[in-house]
């Protein structure tokens, strides 16, 4: 089987991060050690967890099951916000769950009680230098909450993972994070997306392609990381064939018209 071309950026502590992943929110039990392991089979690089979808121990056991080599597969996970106070016991937990030595990216969940909270952050980097995690981010954080975590610690969270599809395209809030030196990374990009909305629809009917790739492919284009959550072979399939196609610029940017920003 040939491996599909993902493209793939290089974060600050030097990982290689796969742009396209596969999310597993509310996969449980055998349906996550499948979807995992054949996902890993097929050519995705990348998977998405957190202590928060009570799954770990299943993506881990995916992950082995597949028999693709740890140092190939990059492993996201991320802190829940209650765990405040409790980041090296909830870390420590999460590589015990998945049965690995440490994860690639570690992402603080959601903004503990809506605030930036730096001393979280602060332990995140001890973790980040303890080589327990490789790389360290945030998800769902504002620009003016990321740069509180700048300000006060000098470190840049390597990506902040929030809902994005063509609807939520704001481009100031893409620069915002360019200019930081942030990836944006999307969750839910297709259960966002109007995937029936007659653009989306003639747009994949051009390329020969379906709206869900379209979609994930805009992501892409954009230098956005986009991960697609399912448990049915034949979606997962089609979600990593969307790289197998580029949009011309005139139609990146006409998806980008159906944004609110």
């Amino acid at each position: 089987m040939i491996t599909p071309k993902v493209p793939t950026y290089a974060l600050p502590g030097g990982s290689t991060f796969p742009l396209l992943g596969l999310g597993t929110w509310q996969l449980e039990g055998t349906q996550a050690v499948d979807a995992v392991a054949f996902a890993l089979d097929i050519g995705y690089r990348h998977v998405d967890t957190a202590t928060g979808y009570s799954n770990e121990a299943e993506v881990g056991r995916g992950l082995a099951e597949s028999g693709v080599a740890r140092t190939l597969v990059f492993v996201t996970t991320k802190c829940p916000p209650e765990n405040v106070g409790h980041e090296r016991e909830t870390i420590q937990q999460s590589l015990n769950d998945l049965a690995l030595d440490y994860v690639d990216l570690w992402l603080v969940h959601w903004p503990p009680n809506g605030e930036a909270r730096p001393e979280t952050w602060r332990e995140f980097i001890r973790a980040r230098d303890d080589e327990l995690v490789r790389e360290i981010g945030v998800s769902n954080y504002s620009i003016a909450q990321i740069d509180e975590l700048i300000e006060a610690t000098g470190v840049t969270p390597a990506v902040n993972q929030v809902p994005w599809s063509p609807k939520d395209f704001d481009p100031d809030l893409l620069a915002a994070h360019t200019e930081r030196g942030i990836v944006l990374e999307a969750y839910s990009p297709l259960k966002r997306s109007d995937l029936n909305g007659s653009l989306l629809r003639e747009i994949a009917e051009e390329y020969g392609v379906t709206p869900s790739q379209v979609v994930l492919q805009w992501h892409l284009a954009h230098g956005i990381a986009v991960i697609a959550k399912s448990a049915n072979h034949a979606r997962i399939t089609a979600n990593l064939d969307a790289v197998g196609f580029a949009l011309a610029a005139d139609d990146v940017a006409a998806i980008d018209a159906l944004g609110n920003g």
